[in-house]
Formats: C-alpha cells, structure tokens, sequence
C-alpha cells in the first residue's frame, strides 16, 4: 500500500464516523453507507443484496448494460470477512459503484453503447476505476449510455433507451444517462460517467444528481473508449457533493475530507446573456428562486458578461471532436487487444444521430482517414491554437475582473423531455428547437476551455422535473468548486425521492 493511500485511509476514518442504520439501506448515500459497513451496523454483502434486488424492480429503467450480480456479491463477503478481521479500512470498503460502459473494467465487456464493442472484454481497468477498487470500491455494474457517448439524451438504437427515474416517459439526459438514472432511483450510491461536452453534467442535471466534470488532464483518460483527448474526461457522480468530493479525492489521492465554503460574501458571476436566453419557463422558475435563496444566504451575486462566447466556442466544439474521434478511436481500440477496427465500429452503429455524426466526421467518401474532407488540419488548428486559447483567456479575464470565484447557471435550458421523437428536436417554451445543441449550449462553453464544472439540484418544476444549477470555475480550482457546491447544497437542499411504479 503506498503511501498516500494509507493516509487516505486514515483520514478516512475520522472523516466518515458512525451512525445508526435506516431501514432500507439503499437510501444510503455514498458516505453513509461507508460509514455503516465501517461501524458494523449494516453489511457490504446486506447492501448489495438490497440494491440488485432493487435493480430487479426498476429494469424499466433500462439503466445498466451489464449488471455484474455474482462478482459484486463475491466482492463484498471478501469485504465482510476483512471487517471482521479489523484493522484499517479503505475509506469505499465493501461500497458498490457503477461504471459507465464506455469505461475498462477489468474482466466486464466495454461495450461503448455500441453493437462492435459488445463483447469487447476489458483486459485491465482504467486508471479512475482502478483507483475506486483500491479505495475498496465493488463494481455492481457498467451503465447504459448514448451510443459511443456521442449525444446527450441516452435514447440508444442498440441497448435501448434509459428512462428517467422522475417520468418514465422522458430521458434521462447523456451521455452518462444510465449512471444518473441509477443512482436517482436508487439503485446504486455512486458512480463514474465521462464528459466531453456536458455527459456528466446534463443527466445530473435531469434526474436531481450531483456531477462534476473536472480540469481536463486531472485525471486519466488511459481505459476509456475516447472521442477527443482535448475534451474528454470521466466525472464522479453521486446524490450529494460530498459524495462526489470523496470520490474525486480518491482518485486524485487528495485529503477526502471537505469543508463547505462559508457562503456570506461569496462572489458567484451571473452570465445572464447567452445562459439564461430561451429558458423553460419552469426552469427559469426553479432557478430564480434558487438564486435568490442563495443571495438571502449571503451570497454576493454579481452580473457579468463573456463578449464573443459564442462565436468562440462554436469554433471549437465539432471541429475539434470529429477531427479528433478518428483518431483517439483507432488508437484505444488497438490498445484494447479487442480485435475491433474502425470500420466495425462505423458499421455496426445504429443510433440515427450517431450515424449522422460519424459520417460528418469520415466526410462524403465514408472512408476512415479521410476526416479532412469534413475538418480540414487548417480547419482544426485553428481551433486548437486560436480559438480555444482565446476562450480560455476569456474565462480568465472573467474571473479576474469581476473578481469572482465561479460562474452559476442553469445547466440545461429546459428539463428532461419526452424520448419519442426527441431524436432531432424537442419543444421548449412553445418552439422546437434541436436537442443536442438546446441542451449541450450551456455545458459546452466550459469543456470547450478544459474547466471544471459542477451540475448540484436547484428544485423540481411544477411537473415534478428535475432542474440542475451549474458551477463553472477557472482551471485547476476543483476542490474549491466543490466546496462551494457543499455549501450551496446546504442551502438548496436534496429533490424529492422519485417513485417509480
């Protein structure tokens, strides 16, 4: 055991405490359930048994691809007899997490979302989850996703859709949408997704989770099936921001523990242009109120604004994705050993969107390698070394003029919307409007600029929906961020448990 960990372990262990055991324990949040199998009120194997038990309750949900039942079980009597042996804990001893499906686990397939990469078993487990597991962590099971991660509704032509756990008519948001929807009804405490242009932090946002997406390069990205090393990377995803803290504690190798900021006087940026244009009339709603809670807390809210936004970030986005996801692909497909080429992967897609975008990628010959004749190299440098660079001074300029430490918006325009027919457009406040781009507008500026993001609940619409209010902050600031969402959370308060049928 190295080092850090060992001291990871031991902070742990007055971090987390004790506490009495409710009845049903998959209501346990991330923390408690860590805290009950350590004060030996409640057992790793008792946990999993009651979460797959739920989990055979809510298949409608449509939440995991592969649910490992037997290893989890395996897994947590190895943990159970350790607790009985005593000693030093690891701080997710015996605690059961999910993974999305286009991250390695080791010995479970990485389907991608996608009908190639099926049986694609993983060979090792990627960086992230490796850490989780060494923290003590139990895989209960890879999640269901957008196709190849490449849209933000989870409505899958090859796995199906997920559904969201507050109306079952309606998505539950992507790309990560299978780890939101299972960890809002329930069916685990915490999770993994990935985030390339708000995949952690949309599906947070429509089921009442917490998600971050940190600094790029924070973590790494080595075991997880990529669309763009500029952009992409995993996100912890839990109910509540401690949660979500501990477990980017854990795979950073930081102190887990984690003070809420003091709220009086906090400067938070109000970017009304651009984030708060075409708002759902209910969401704009929600966040107002929450806004104002928030500045009654002592919250200095100060208007702000970012010239140019979006002409920069549209420079940067698809150009940088479709240039680069024929690239990065091939590469992790080698590596994986699965035997899978490029060419299988284009063929066996089947989500309409999907296709759509692999095609504008490969350019009019739909031949790979030909990505320049819809992303020319000029096309994509100049993203990369004009417009980007451009937008991360903005941010910069930003948070240094306005001297604030974060900016707070709506995470999505609208909540979630009906899967039939979401596929090209949804109606939001009278109009259709296209879904990818209504819904990634808000989360996109930041990815585009490598920056932390925070997606915490804001309150439920008249109808019952989920509304997600995000924090961005400048580069490098995580711990910060998320100390600011403990605090924010303590004034917003949890959403309402879904009831599912």
């Amino acid at each position: 055991m190295s080092k850090t960990l060992a001291m990871l372990f031991l902070t742990a262990e007055v971090a987390l405490g004790g506490g009495g055991s409710p009845p049903d324990p998959t209501q346990l949040t991330l923390t408690q359930a860590a805290e009950q199998i350590r004060a030996r009120t409640l057992t790793s194997e008792q946990l999993v048994r009651a979460l797959l038990a739920r989990i055979d309750r809510s298949t409608q949900l449509n939440a995991f691809i592969t649910l490992d039942r037997e290893g989890a079980l395996a897994a947590a009597r190895r943990a159970d007899k350790q607790t009985a042996q005593g000693g030093t804990l690891p701080p997710l001893h015996g605690v059961p997490l999910v993974f999305k499906d286009n991250i390695d686990v080791m010995g479970l397939p990485t389907s991608g979302g996608t009908a190639a990469l099926r049986t694609a078993t993983a060979r090792r487990s990627a960086p992230v989850v490796a850490a989780l597991i060494d923290a003590g962590a139990i895989v209960l099971g890879k999640t269901n996703l957008h196709e190849l991660a490449f849209g933000i509704t989870s409505d899958n032509a090859t796995f199906g859709s997920v559904r969201n756990p507050y109306d079952l008519t309606r998505f539950a948001g992507g790309s990560s949408g299978g780890t939101a929807a299972a960890l809002a009804a329930r069916l685990a405490p915490g999770g993994l997704g990935t985030d390339t242009g708000g995949s952690v932090r949309i599906p947070a946002a429509l089921t009442g989770t917490v998600g971050l997406r940190p600094t790029v390069g924070r973590y790494s990205q080595a075991g997880i099936v990529p669309l763009s090393n500029t952009r992409d990377t995993a996100g912890p995803m839990a109910r509540t921001v401690e949660d979500v803290a501990l477990l980017d504690a854990l795979i950073t190798g930081e102190n887990v523990t984690l003070q809420a900021a003091p709220l009086r006087g906090l400067r938070l940026g109000v970017p009304r242009a651009y984030f708060y244009d075409d708002l759902d009339p209910e969401t704009s709603r929600v966040i107002e109120a929450a806004l104002s809670r928030l500045e009654a807390a002592g919250a200095v809210l100060v208007p702000v604004e970012l010239p140019g936004l979006a002409e920069l970030n549209a420079r940067i986005g698809f150009p940088v994705v479709l240039y680069e996801v024929l690239r990065t692909l091939p590469a992790y497909l080698k590596a994986s050993g699965s035997g899978v080429t490029l060419d299988n992967v284009v063929a066996g897609i089947r989500s309409p969107d999907v296709v759509g975008a692999f095609a504008a990628a490969l350019g009019p010959d739909g031949q790979p390698g030909t990505a320049d004749d819809a992303i020319s190299q000029q096309v994509y440098q100049g993203a990369i070394q004009g417009a980007r660079p451009a937008l991360q001074a903005l941010y910069r300029q930003t948070f240094a003029n306005f001297k604030i430490e974060a900016l707070i918006f709506p995470t999505t325009p609208a909540p979630a919307q009906p899967i039939q027919g979401s596929v090209e457009q949804v109606m939001v406040a009278g109009r259709a409007v296209p879904t990818f781009n209504t819904f990634i507008r808000n989360t996109d500026p930041s990815s585009n600029a490598g920056l932390p993001g925070l997606s915490l609940p804001a309150g439920l619409t008249a109808q019952g929906l989920p509304v997600g209010l995000e924090l961005d902050g400048p580069a490098g600031s995580d711990r910060r961020l998320l100390a600011i969402g403990a605090a924010l959370s303590k004034v917003l308060g949890p959403v309402t448990v879904p009831q599912l049928p």
